[in-house]
């Protein structure tokens, strides 16, 4: 008896679910389907040129800590004299 209830109400579950992943804003990600959703943030020009500067800054700091640590230990296996 349980079955007949429990059942229809998990596929009725399952549909909404699809449903909304359809119509549900996708944030981030790719856009929904043409009538739904908005062109991505990070898809914006301003958006992309505030990536590639946060990328090229790391990039830099990393490049900076590791001329540091090369320095450091050149400095350690052969000091001034």
């Amino acid at each position: 008896m349980f079955d007949r209830l429990y059942l229809p109400v998990l596929a009725l579950a399952a549909v909404a679910a699809i449903a909304l992943a359809i119509v549900w804003p996708q944030g981030l990600g790719d856009r929904s389907p043409a009538p739904f959703g908005a062109p991505p943030v990070q898809r914006t020009p301003e958006m992309q040129a505030a990536m590639l500067r946060e990328t090229l800054a790391a990039q830099r700091r990393g490049n900076q800590a590791k001329a540091a640590a090369h320095d450091l230990q050149s400095q350690a296996l052969a000091p001034n004299q």
